[in-house]
């Protein structure tokens, strides 16, 4: 900064106030110390910075599984979120295990990250005091806790619904969902999007019958072997909503294989809008979350804890919004 500040004939001050874009620098002023900075190729030293300001300036992301699509997409969305706000992101994989989970807040301690974003399946209300510790960190997912804790979550419920009502509208009587759990005790994202489509069945004057609830893993190979199920126990259905694209992936797969047209015979309507479903034939209707606003979310509460901007007792829920993209999947020609 002292060699800028030379070169461009003014003092520290002011080369830190045009870096930190102050705005008591004058144009002129401004113009001349951007172009020393171009011309002595000076970057700004961050690691020093964080020292000073008593931050590594790293945050950790927590998911189950990196090589899902949502997951990825997420990733991307936070990388670049953080990256405004000033921070690097570092990605880890718990592989959907509680332990692995609870290392990855143990772990994020001992690397100085300056908080961490998790996206959890194993942790229950039991382990919720790890999140209001003096270390910040923001919890995504659908699972319900009755502590106060910093959350961020979609709107499963309401997204279950509405495309059961699409499915309706479309003339379907005999809607399976797949990928769905029929459990009061112990909410989360299986119950919840199982949930609205029992609200959305209901709401349509339809019965609701347990049997064409199928649990599967949120794969393709689940979704196959969902569909499978379905087709060899003779059960009857001119629709499937599937609790996530890529269940909705492989039961479509499934589908063709049994000789079911795809929307001619059986709609599908997926859910969590992965950027591969336009290019699928037929192409994947489905429940869109707002990823963005989610990932922008995330990031804005966890600052809020880091630079101590919130309270301690400040603990918020955001539930993302969801919307229904109508693809050919459940569009009859």
């Amino acid at each position: 900064m002292q060699e800028v500040a030379h070169h461009a004939g003014v003092s520290t001050m002011t080369v830190s106030n045009v870096i930190n874009g102050r705005p008591n620098v004058r144009d002129a002023t401004r113009q001349k110390v951007l172009a020393a900075i171009e011309t002595l190729g000076y970057h700004v030293n961050t690691a020093a910075r964080s020292l000073r300001q008593g931050r590594s300036g790293v945050i950790g992301l927590a998911v189950p599984q990196i090589d899902r699509p949502y997951f990825g997409h997420l990733a991307s969305l936070l990388v670049t979120e953080a990256a405004r706000a000033g921070y690097d992101l570092v990605i880890e994989e718990t592989r959907e295990a509680r332990e692995n989970e609870l290392d990855a807040i143990r772990h994020s301690r001992l690397r100085s990250y300056d908080g961490l974003i998790i996206s959890t399946n194993g942790l229950t209300e039991a382990d919720m005091a790890l999140f209001r510790a003096d270390f910040p960190v923001v919890m995504l997912g659908e699972r319900t806790y009755r502590s106060p804790v910093d959350h961020v979550e979609m709107a499963n419920g309401e997204g279950g619904a509405l495309a059961v009502r699409h499915l309706v509208d479309r003339g379907c009587r005999r809607i399976a969902m797949l990928g769905g759990r029929i459990d009061t005790e112990d909410q989360d994202v299986t119950t919840a999007r199982c949930d609205g489509y029992r609200a959305g069945l209901e709401a349509a004057g339809l019965p609701f019958e347990p049997h064409l609830v199928r649990t599967s893993p949120y794969t393709p190979e689940g979704g196959y072997a969902a569909v499978q199920g379905l087709t060899t126990q003779g059960v009857e259905f001119d629709a499937l909503f599937c609790a996530t694209d890529l269940v909705a992936l492989g039961a479509v797969r499934a589908l063709h294989e049994q000789g079911l047209r795809v929307p001619q015979d059986v709609l599908v309507v997926g859910f969590d809008d992965i950027p591969l479903l336009s290019y699928v034939t037929p192409s994947l209707s489905t429940i869109a979350p707002d990823h963005t606003g989610m990932a922008a979310a995330a990031l804005r509460l966890l600052t809020g804890r880091i630079d101590g901007t919130r309270d301690d007792d400040d603990y918020r829920t955001v539930v993302g919004d969801v919307r229904l993209v109508v693809r050919e999947s459940s569009t009859r020609p």
